[in-house]
């Protein structure tokens, strides 16, 4: 179950529901369930993230595209490198990264779905049962 947090300055709904649906689309063209895609913003305040001694906000930005972001992958452990590195541009380009962006970081935290808990029919299950089952679903 791929999660996706993406922290940076506001974005309005509709370009959040752009991001969310184009990151969507590249998993399930790599055979992730769209269900099981969940991507997450945030936006911090001004002043509580840093780099190198300066809040991201006070960065030079040619005021073209993606300002800054820190954005947190899980995504399981038998992704390879070129997986993530994939997956690393299309989360870059879905955000408007551009040459005059000063702050842009990826992370990805592999994470094993049955270390993962999903609210399901009034109980929980891991999320290993849940791609199991959908998986299931998909052979029939």
């Amino acid at each position: 179950m791929p999660t996706i947090e993406v922290s940076s300055p506001a974005l309005p709904v509709p370009a959040r529901r752009s991001v969310a649906l184009r990151l969507t689309r590249w998993f399930t063209s790599r055979g992730v369930p769209a269900g099981h895609v969940v991507v997450r913003f945030t936006t911090p305040d001004p002043g509580t993230v840093f780099s190198g001694g300066m809040p991201l906000e006070a960065l030079p930005h040619d005021g073209e595209g993606l300002h800054h972001a820190s954005v947190t992958v899980c995504v399981g452990p038998e992704r390879d490198e070129e997986f993530r590195s994939g997956l690393a541009e299309e989360i870059a380009s879905a955000l408007g990264l551009t040459p005059g962006t000063p702050f842009l970081y990826i992370e990805f935290r592999e994470t094993d779905p049955g270390h993962v808990y999903l609210g399901h029919q009034g109980r929980l299950r891991r999320a290993s049962e849940a791609l199991a089952a959908a998986e299931g679903k998909a052979h029939r």
